[in-house]
């Protein structure tokens, strides 16, 4: 599935997986986030609600573009840096081309 995100004006397409985490992710569009940058890695936002994790795997090694959920504490997180191996990330789905909009 695929889905806007707008970043001031620029819009920018993802290609979501298809999970139970995403489908909650989904519910919720749409919707209006404010992203904060987290360690220059990152872009991070706290969701409405926590989504849910059945069947999602414990952890990903997300890359530029990823777009995730981090359990622990109910953030959707989109990556501008590639970044190791994390327990408790789960993918969401990537966004296509150019991330420049993010920076």
């Amino acid at each position: 599935m695929k889905i806007r995100l707008r970043i001031a004006d620029t819009e920018l397409t993802a290609t979501l997986i298809d999970s139970k985490t995403t489908q909650d992710f989904l519910a919720l569009l749409p919707l209006t986030l404010t992203l904060e940058d987290y360690g220059s890695t990152e872009k991070i936002s706290y969701l409405p609600k926590r989504l849910s994790t059945e069947d999602a795997p414990a952890g990903t090694d997300p890359s530029v573009g990823d777009i995730t959920y981090y359990a622990p504490w109910g953030n959707m997180a989109i990556f501008i840096r590639d970044f190791e191996y994390s327990s408790g990330l789960v993918p969401l789905g990537k966004i296509e081309g150019d991330i420049e909009a993010l920076n």
